[in-house]
């Protein structure tokens, strides 16, 4: 039987750079049970910039905490959405996980996968990814829940 581990004292804000497959693995995992509006995803084409703003569920301070994140994407080519509501821009989206599938190397297609079976894609140059927390974190009563 796995154990909980209990975080000793507080853990600082997250600030990830993901350079390959694994490290947005990283990411991937730091993610899980994000929430974000429609409204808070900007994709800057000529700057080939994806950034979004979530509500991040704090796994590694053991659960009971959000705190306020942004995701950027640098060297996005082409960014799409399927089965994603566009409207209202305050509709939410969860994120279940965050993958890179490799293409013409160094470049290749990062997928933003949803509840509800949707996702977010960024076709990519290269993998160049930050996650970094903007806010202190604050209690939520709810963890969020994942059926067998």
């Amino acid at each position: 039987m796995a154990k909980k581990i209990e975080p000793k004292g507080k853990i600082g804000p997250l600030r990830l750079l993901a350079q390959d497959a694994d490290d947005l693995a990283i990411i991937s995992a730091a993610m899980q049970d994000a929430v974000a509006k429609l409204g808070d995803i900007i994709y800057e084409p000529k700057a080939r910039l994806l950034t979004i703003a979530f509500n991040r569920y704090c796994w590694e301070a053991g659960g009971s905490e959000r705190v306020r994140s942004a995701l950027q994407l640098g060297g996005v080519m082409k960014f799409q959405t399927r089965k994603i509501r566009r409207a209202p821009r305050d509709a939410v989206i969860e994120v279940l996980a965050v993958r890179f599938e490799a293409g013409e190397a160094p470049g290749g297609m990062i997928t933003i996968s949803c509840a509800g079976g949707g996702d977010l894609r960024a076709a990519v140059e290269c993998v160049d990814a930050v996650l970094a927390d903007v806010s202190e974190p604050w209690p939520t009563p709810r963890a969020p829940a994942h059926g067998e």
